[in-house]
C-alpha cells in the first residue's frame, strides 16, 4: 500500500524527516508508541488473534493493562500508550503542539477548516519515516 508522505522538523534538532497521519477511527486501529525509538504499533480491532483478556477501548491509544500483550519493539524498548513519537534523527520526543505547525501545513482539509488537536492521545496517530508495525500481540497470551 503507498501513502503519501510528508515532512516534518524535529523541534529539538532541527532535522527534517518523513511522516503520515493516521486517522484510528477511520482505521478502527488503536495505537502505542516504542518508548525508545520512533517506531509506532497499530493494532487492528478485526485482528482475528487479538488475546481474549484484551479489552480494546475505541479508537486511540492503547490501555496501560494491554501493554503488556505487546512484543516489544525491534530496539528493545516497549510500546506504550502513553509514549510519545521520537525523532529518527536524535531520538528526541516530539511535541504534538510544535507538529502543529507542519501538520497543518501539510494536511489539504486545513484549506477547508481542519484543525490538528494538539495530542498524541487522540484520534489521530502519526507514523514517523516508515517505522511501524501490525498487529504485534505476543503469541504466548491468549
Amino acid at each position: 500500500m503507498s501513502r503519501k508522505l510528508d515532512r516534518g522538523v524535529c523541534e529539538n534538532c532541527r532535522k527534517e524527516f518523513s511522516y503520515f497521519i493516521v486517522h484510528n477511527g477511520f482505521n478502527d486501529t488503536v495505537f502505542a508508541y516504542c518508548d525508545s525509538c520512533p517506531c509506532t504499533t497499530l493494532l487492528s480491532r478485526w485482528y482475528e488473534r487479538i488475546p481474549k483478556t484484551a479489552q480494546l477501548q475505541a479508537e486511540g491509544p492503547i490501555a496501560e493493562e494491554l501493554e503488556q500483550l505487546l512484543r516489544p519493539c525491534g530496539c528493545g524498548g516497549k510500546f506504550r500508550g502513553s509514549a510519545r513519537p521520537r525523532c529518527p534523527h536524535c531520538n528526541g520526543e516530539l511535541s504534538a503542539v510544535v507538529a502543529r505547525s507542519w501538520i497543518e501545513a501539510n494536511a489539504p482539509g486545513t484549506a477547508s477548516g481542519w484543525r490538528w488537536d494538539g495530542v498524541w492521545s487522540g484520534y489521530y496517530s502519526i507514523v514517523i519515516e516508515n517505522r511501524m508495525v501490525t498487529d504485534n500481540w505476543r503469541d504466548d497470551v491468549t
